[in-house]
């Protein structure tokens, strides 16, 4: 390609008298004269002092953009927002979480779209904004590299933050006292960085890198670490080789890549996040991804990593031994990774995996297919009278394969903590917290408080939590999630009453409400929507575009005839 081809989106806005304007404004941000005849690249940057996982990204983000300089095109860095899901959580504000993932999608789309970027670098430290990042750059499918900001260092004692809502559910059980809870809370966050489980962030870091959107380790780098800075730098020069290489985003994020992602997903007991955020990526790399397909991959993958919320390791343990990249050797080796898909590197899989040292003797971190941790997928898509579309459940196989108890009906997330808190929940109950889904909370909040407090009381094995809404990353427990349909479209979530029976079957892959069709029916016609205090503003506009979660709780506009 000429330097003119390579430029195919920037030159639109900088070349030729007409454009004199443009680039009297790029003049005054920093251009000189020879980069307007460089690739321009847009650094799409999370960075915010909002929460502690991206409090550092804006240093990584100038790293990127010189990585782009020194390989001959020009960075220019951009912002977009982030909320934090550790703060907001069990709070109202928890409802803007995963909206958050469209509006990131929709702005690095705006940006680049408006400004004529021949490529993009998209650097995120936090649930929604890494998966709301590549979302962006498969719609634009412009020649991109994705930069996951880092995992935090561990706090005192391998605390991290659901040390923090298991600390508290202990203190409400009396096991420890306020100055305990308080050491926990001063202690467990030490500094930048996402949540350091495999809670959702370091999930989505990995399977973006399963995926080929990330450089080889990228998922696996402590967010203030020599290597994270190397990471962006290179970021930035591997986005002007695919630009030279005319490699897009969908040329990567094929059927198989997206198969890969699950796989690595799977192998390393990862969130039930990285489902929603799966289907909603494939949707706009129009790939056709659905939950069926995470039961056929599961029933083949086990679960090898013993890594937090339902094992005992933290992600800077992984990194140390090696990341992901070992693992991912190991399942190409058994045949369990498509090694011909293409990375951003330029380079396959099995090219990437090629040179890549197995663990190190000893560790205990990551099982041998011998002997795993579960033999299959510890993400169970359930479905039954009770969620015809499908659920999501995170069974490890600690908590047993198979449930059976009675229904506490709850009508919010705050209404089943308090009961939780208060000791009304007792053994044999299946909390079900429904109205809580994408278009009945609006935007499907995080469970994490009432399962850190059921853990914390020492219920785990004892209880089990049923929602349409969704799970952290670091819940465990026998939880099921994002029920469909969810109660606010009428699901059959939204007809259980209290003390009806309810089983739910990992193996069998069933979760079913022991009441017979002709009361549900009855109850049916009875129902009602309950009203909603949501009236304006972006709650309500993604309540009215946003789809099932079976279907990655994505947003669409209507068609346009």
């Amino acid at each position: 390609m000429t330097e003119k081809e390579l430029r195919r989106y920037s030159k639109v806005v900088v070349d030729g008298v007409e454009q004199a304007p443009s680039r009297a404004m790029l003049r005054a941000v920093g251009f000189e004269e020879q980069d307007f005849q460089r690739p321009q690249v847009g650094i799409a940057s999370t960075w915010s002092m909002v929460t502690p996982c991206n409090m550092h990204i804006d240093k990584l983000a100038v790293k990127a953009a010189a990585g782009v300089d020194a390989a001959g095109g020009k960075g220019v860095i951009f912002n977009t927002i982030s909320v934090s899901d550790g703060i907001s959580m069990g709070t109202p504000g928890m409802r803007y979480s995963l909206v958050s993932r469209e509006i990131i999608a929709d702005s690095i789309e705006a940006v680049v779209g408006a400004q004529g970027f021949d490529g993009v670098v998209t650097i995120g430290g936090c649930d929604k904004n890494m998966p709301g990042c590549v979302m962006a750059m498969a719609r634009l499918n412009r020649p991109s590299v994705f930069v996951y900001g880092g995992t935090i260092k561990p706090g005192r004692g391998r605390r991290d933050i659901v040390s923090v809502f298991e600390a508290v559910g202990a203190h409400s059980a009396g096991k420890i006292d306020d100055a305990e809870l308080l050491d926990v809370e001063q202690t467990a966050i030490p500094g930048p960085g996402a949540c350091g489980g495999m809670y959702t962030a370091n999930t989505m870091a990995s399977a973006i890198e399963a995926l080929g959107m990330s450089l080889v380790n990228s998922s696996a780098q402590e967010a203030v670490s020599d290597s994270k800075v190397d990471d962006c730098t290179r970021a930035g020069e591997a986005v002007l080789e695919l630009i030279r290489q005319d490699i897009k985003p969908r040329d990567i994020m094929t059927k198989k890549a997206f198969e890969n992602a699950i796989t690595v997903v799977i192998a390393l007991g990862g969130s039930t996040n990285a489902v929603l955020h799966l289907l909603a990526m494939a949707r706009e790399a129009a790939v056709e991804l659905s939950l069926d397909d995470f039961t056929r991959i599961g029933q083949n993958v086990p679960v090898l990593a013993d890594v937090k919320p339902s094992g005992k390791y933290l992600m800077s343990e992984l990194i140390a031994i090696g990341g992901i990249q070992p693992l991912m050797k190991r399942l190409l080796n058994e045949g369990l990774l498509h090694g011909d898909c293409l990375t951003v590197s330029g380079k396959t899989v099995a090219e990437n995996l090629a040179d890549v040292a197995d663990y190190p003797e000893g560790q205990d971190i990551v099982k041998d297919f011998a002997e795993p941790i579960k033999a299959n997928s510890h993400l169970v898509v359930l479905y039954g009278n009770l969620a015809p579309d499908g659920a999501v459940a995170k069974i490890s196989g600690k908590e047993g394969l198979q449930f059976s108890g009675r229904a506490r009906v709850y009508h919010s997330e705050e209404q089943a903590l308090q009961a939780i808190l208060d000791n009304d929940i007792v053994a044999g109950d299946v909390i079900v917290i429904r109205y809580e889904g994408p278009k009945g909370a609006p935007g499907m909040r995080e469970m994490l408080s009432p399962t850190g407090a059921i853990m914390g009381k020492g219920l785990g094995a004892e209880v089990a939590l049923i929602t349409d809404g969704r799970f952290s990353g670091g819940s465990h427990g026998f939880v099921v999630g994002h029920v469909s349909p969810e109660a606010a479209v009428g699901g059959p979530i939204a007809l259980v009453e209290e003390g009806d029976g309810i089983t739910i079957d990992a193996e069998r892959r069933q979760i079913l409400l022991d009441v017979t069709p002709e009361i549900l029916e009855q109850r049916r016609q009875a129902w009602s929507r309950p009203p909603s205090t949501v009236k304006t503003g972006i709650l309500a506009k993604y309540r009215a575009e946003v789809s099932s979660a079976s279907l990655g709780a994505i947003t669409e506009a209507p068609d346009w005839d």
